[in-house]
């Protein structure tokens, strides 16, 4: 198995390249996250028992923290690069 070089090692290309297609990928699943939680919710409010897609559409936005913290460090790792 390939292990992954970490972001010190990267040239400031790749840094950027991983910025680009990370930026695409929370894009992506952003928006079919949105289409899957106003799903949830409208199933929650027409069904009778329907609290849990409540909770389950809530805790769907659990899913991007780690997407999301992976591309600030790309995104400091690139300050660093261009001070």
């Amino acid at each position: 198995m390939q292990k992954r070089k970490a972001l010190t090692e990267l040239t400031l290309q790749e840094l950027q390249d991983r910025k680009q297609r990370s930026k695409g990928v929370l894009i992506g699943l952003g928006l079919v996250m949105l289409l899957a939680c106003g799903t949830l919710i409208y199933l929650a409010i027409r069904v009778e028992k329907g609290a849990p897609f409540i909770a389950i559409a809530s805790g769907c936005a659990m899913m991007f923290l780690p997407m999301i913290a992976y591309k600030n460090q790309l995104d400091t790792e690139i300050k660093k690069r261009n001070t």
